[in-house]
C-alpha cells in the first residue's frame, strides 16, 4: 500500500538536502572568490611594501614567487632570496645577501599578523671588501605587522652560526644557542611622540677575535628605549639617527644583564647623540665577579700606568698577608678593603700588582651588591664616542651617521 506520509517525509529531506548541498557551493564559491582576491591584494601589498623598502636602501628581489595557502591562509613563497643592503651605516658600505627562500604566511583568521620564514644557509657579501660570510640556522623567523604599519615585530634565531669565508674554508666568528629581537613602537610620554621599545635577548653566544672574554660563552638581555622619532617610515638608519639627533631624542638603557660563569653584570642609563653622530652620555654598570674579569680586561695594567705617572707607585710588592715588604700598614689596610668590597680581590692585586693599582681600583667605582654577592658599580661614561670606565679612557665607537 503507497504510504503517502512517507513519501512527503523523504521529498521533504531531499529539499533540505538540495538547498543545503547549494549554499555550501555558494559559500564555498563566495570563499574562493574572496581568497584568490585576498591573494591578489596581498601581492599587490607585497609590492608596494618592497618599493618603500628600496626607497630606503633595502632591495628585496626573487627568482619567483608563488602564492598558495587555500583555503584558510595567505602563502607568499618567495624563491632565490637576494637582498642588498645599502646607506644602513654611516660609512655607507653596501652588503649582498643571498639565501634559498622567505615564506611568509598570514592566516585569514587574523589578517594584521605575518609570519615570516628564513631557509638557509645565507651567504653575505660585502659589497666593497668582498669579505663573505656564511650564515645558518635551524629556526629563523619573524613575526609583524601588516607591512604598511607594523605595531610590533619580532626575530628570533636557533643555533645560529656565522663564519667567514676565505675561498673553500670557512673561519668561526660567532656562534648562539638562541637570539630574539623584539621592538614595539609606543609613545614617548615626554614628546607626545612615537618611541621604539627594544629588547634583545641571547643565549650561550660566542665571538671570535674580538676580545678573550667573549670566546667563553655568555647569556645577555638588554631592555632599551628610542625617543625623538619624528615618524615611524621605513628610512635608512643614518638618516633616522640624524633625525633622532635634532629632535633631542635619545637611548635609554632600561636595563641589561650579562652573565659569563661567575661573572655577572646590569647595566642601566642614558645615552644621547652629538651632532657628529657620537654616543654621549653615563650608564653605570654592577659587577659581581669583576676580579676575574680585571685582568683579561687589561684595566689592571692600565690602572698600574696610570698611578705610576700619579707617583703612587711604590717600588715593594705587597706579599699575601698583606704587608708590603717594607711593612707598610697602609698596603694592609687598601688590601683589606677590596677583599670587603669584592672577596678575592685584594688577593688577586697583592699578587698582580702594586700599590698604585690598588689605590687606582677604587677609583673605578663604589662597593655594591648583586643578587647576593658583593660587586662594584662603575660609571661607563660615553664622551663623543670615547668610552671610559671611572678614569680609564677604554675603546672609541663609531659615529652612527
Amino acid at each position: 500500500m503507497y504510504d503517502r506520509n512517507a513519501a512527503r517525509r523523504r521529498s521533504r529531506f531531499l529539499r533540505r538536502m538540495v538547498i543545503t548541498l547549494i549554499v555550501l557551493l555558494l559559500v564555498a564559491a563566495g570563499w574562493s572568490g574572496f581568497w584568490f582576491y585576498a591573494a591578489s591584494q596581498t601581492a599587490t601589498v607585497a609590492d608596494a611594501w618592497a618599493a618603500k623598502e628600496a626607497q630606503s636602501g633595502r632591495v628585496y628581489n626573487c627568482a619567483s614567487r608563488s602564492i598558495s595557502g587555500f583555503p584558510f591562509s595567505l602563502e607568499i613563497l618567495c624563491s632565490g632570496v637576494n637582498v642588498s643592503l645599502t646607506a644602513q651605516a654611516a660609512n655607507r658600505r653596501p652588503f649582498t645577501a643571498r639565501l634559498d627562500s622567505i615564506l611568509i604566511q598570514a592566516r585569514l583568521s587574523s589578517p594584521t599578523s605575518v609570519t615570516v620564514d628564513f631557509d638557509g644557509p645565507a651567504l653575505v657579501t660585502d659589497d666593497v671588501t668582498h669579505a663573505s660570510f656564511y650564515v645558518t640556522w635551524s629556526q629563523a623567523r619573524a613575526v609583524a605587522g601588516m607591512p604598511t604599519l607594523a605595531q610590533r615585530a619580532s626575530i628570533l634565531f636557533d643555533n645560529l652560526t656565522i663564519d667567514r669565508v676565505d675561498g673553500t674554508t670557512r673561519a668561526p666568528i660567532a656562534r648562539a644557542a638562541h637570539v630574539e629581537l623584539r621592538g614595539a613602537i609606543t609613545e614617548d610620554a615626554s614628546s607626545r611622540g612615537p618611541a621604539i621599545d627594544m629588547s634583545l635577548d641571547l643565549v650561550q653566544g660566542t665571538i671570535q677575535d674580538v676580545h678573550p672574554l667573549l670566546l667563553e660563552p655568555f647569556d645577555a638581555e638588554l631592555r632599551a628605549r628610542v625617543t625623538g622619532l619624528t615618524d615611524i617610515r621605513p628610512k635608512p638608519w643614518p638618516q633616522r639617527f640624524r633625525e633622532i639627533q635634532a629632535a633631542g631624542g635619545h637611548l635609554e638603557i632600561m636595563g641589561s644583564r650579562l652573565r659569563q660563569a661567575d661573572t655577572v653584570a646590569v647595566t642601566s642609563g642614558l645615552l644621547n647623540l652629538t651632532p657628529s653622530g657620537h654616543l654621549d652620555g653615563e650608564m653605570q654598570v654592577t659587577v659581581a665577579g669583576l676580579e676575574r674579569i680585571l685582568p683579561a680586561l687589561g684595566l689592571d695594567k692600565m690602572l698600574e700606568q696610570r698611578e705610576a705617572q700619579r707617583g703612587l707607585t711604590v717600588n715593594s710588592v705587597p706579599s699575601q698577608d698583606g704587608k708590603s715588604a717594607d711593612g707598610g700598614p697602609q698596603d694592609a689596610k687598601v688590601l683589606g678593603a677590596l677583599d670587603r668590597a669584592i672577596p678575592g680581590l685584594g688577593r688577586f692585586v697583592s699578587k698582580n700588582a702594586n700599590v698604585g693599582v690598588m689605590v687606582g681600583i677604587n677609583l673605578l667605582g663604589r662597593p655594591a651588591e648583586l643578587e647576593g654577592h658583593k660587586a662594584r658599580t662603575l660609571p661607563l661614561r660615553f664622551v663623543d664616542g670615547a668610552v671610559n670606565v671611572g678614569p680609564l679612557r677604554v675603546a672609541q665607537t663609531p659615529p652612527l651617521f
